[in-house]
C-alpha cells in the first residue's frame, strides 16, 4: 500500500484526485483479503493491487498530454466567490456548503468573507483564495524597502543524531557545528533533540532538555 501511494505521486492523501483516491481506497481493500484470510495466496491480491496501479499511472500519463482527458478524470475548479460576489449555483453544483467554506476560508488564515475577492475550489477539495488588495499584507516591495531573501532552514541535528549531508548542503562541516554548539552552551550534539541552521548560519537549536537556545 505505501508503496503503490509512492508510485501515485508525492501527494497527500487529502489532496488526491478524485481518481486516485478510489483507486487507493480499492488497492487498500485488495490488499487486506490476502491478509485476513490466510489460505488466499498472495497472488490472487497482488496481481489485481498491480493491475490498479498500472491503469492510474497510465491515467496519469494521459491526463498529462491531453487537457480534454485530465479534465475528465479529475474535473474542473469551480469558482466559488467572483468579484466579491458568492456563486451559490456553483455552490449546489458541489454540494458545498457555507459552513464548509467558512471552515476552509479560516484554515487558509481569512476570518471575514467580505475581504474575499475570488474563491476558487480546486480539483482536490482545497480553496485558493484572493483577497482585496485593502485586506492584502504589505509588502516590503510596497513600502519601498530592502528585504532579505530568506534562506530555506535544514535539520542538522535530530534528536541526537548530527546529519552529515545537511551540513554539506549548507557548506559547513562538524567543526563548525562544534563551535556553534560551544558558542550556545551546549557541549555535545547528544543533548541537542533538534537543530536547524540555514546557510546564513542563522540558527535554531532545541535542546533534550526542553530548553531552546538561539
Amino acid at each position: 500500500m505505501v508503496t503503490s501511494m509512492r508510485v501515485m505521486g508525492k501527494r497527500q492523501l487529502g489532496e488526491l484526485e478524485p481518481a486516485e483516491l478510489v483507486v487507493a481506497i480499492l488497492i487498500s481493500d485488495l490488499a487486506a483479503n490476502p491478509l485476513q484470510d490466510l489460505g488466499t495466496p498472495l497472488a490472487y491480491g497482488l496481481v489485481p493491487v498491480m493491475t490498479l496501479l498500472f491503469s492510474e499511472v497510465m491515467l496519469s500519463a494521459l491526463g498529462m498530454k491531453s487537457r480534454r482527458a485530465r479534465r475528465v478524470i479529475a474535473g474542473d475548479p469551480s469558482v466559488i466567490i467572483e468579484n466579491g460576489k458568492l456563486d451559490r449555483a456553483e455552490m449546489r453544483r458541489n454540494r458545498y456548503t457555507i459552513d464548509e467554506l467558512s471552515e476552509h476560508l479560516r484554515k487558509g488564515g481569512v476570518f471575514d468573507i467580505a475581504s474575499v475577492k475570488h474563491a476558487t475550489l480546486e480539483t482536490d477539495g482545497t480553496l485558493s483564495t484572493i483577497t482585496y488588495a485593502a485586506d492584502s499584507p504589505v509588502t516590503p516591495r510596497e513600502l519601498g524597502l530592502d528585504a532579505t531573501e530568506p534562506e530555506l532552514p535544514y535539520v542538522v541535528i535530530s534528536d541526537g543524531e548530527v546529519i552529515p549531508q545537511a551540513l554539506r548542503k549548507l557548506g559547513f562541516d562538524e567543526r563548525w557545528l562544534e563551535k556553534t554548539l560551544r558558542s550556545k552552551g551546549v557541549a555535545r550534539a547528544e543533548d541537542v533533540f533538534l537543530m536547524t541552521a540555514n546557510r546564513n548560519a542563522k540558527t535554531y537549536v532545541a535542546c533534550q532538555s526542553g530548553e531552546v537556545k538561539n
